[in-house]
């Protein structure tokens, strides 16, 4: 039984993220050249930088005393939300500078990461908040 151009071209999509998958574990700073920073859109940044693996860091950059840190939240309705009720803190407001703080993806589900600072109001209004769903690999 021959396979349709779609089956096919499905075939040829699965090869290709499979290699990928494969390829070395990557290191991203977080909004780029931004860092990590009131208003930026970090949802188009993580669609830009996607697909995310299981082994991938991500590194978030911010300035000692800008009020933002690094939180990571239980679920999608805390995320959306920005409840950040029983939220674990991963970075305080000073662990951003020089390096960054490096969280690495570690598991096959959802993650979401925020900041809590100006009671959520960095979330709520300033879009600092990230989820990334890491692609296991097959090396």
């Amino acid at each position: 039984m021959a396979l349709s151009y779609n089956a096919r071209g499905f075939l040829l999509l699965l090869a290709a993220a499979s290699l990928l998958a494969a390829s070395e574990a990557r290191t991203l700073v977080v909004g780029g050249s931004e860092g990590w920073r009131y208003g930026f859109n970090y949802t188009d940044w993580a669609f830009q930088n996607s697909p995310f693996y299981i082994k991938d860091q991500l590194v978030f950059k911010y300035e000692n005393d800008s009020g933002y840190s690094v939180h990571q939240l239980p679920n999608l309705w805390s995320y959306i939300k920005c409840d950040f009720s029983k939220a674990k803190l991963l970075a305080s407001e000073t662990q951003g500078t020089g390096e960054g703080f490096k969280v690495e993806l570690t598991e096959w589900r959802p993650s979401y990461f925020a900041s809590g600072g100006k009671d959520g109001k960095n979330c709520k209004d300033g879009l600092m908040k990230l989820f990334s769903v890491p692609l296991p690999r097959w090396n």
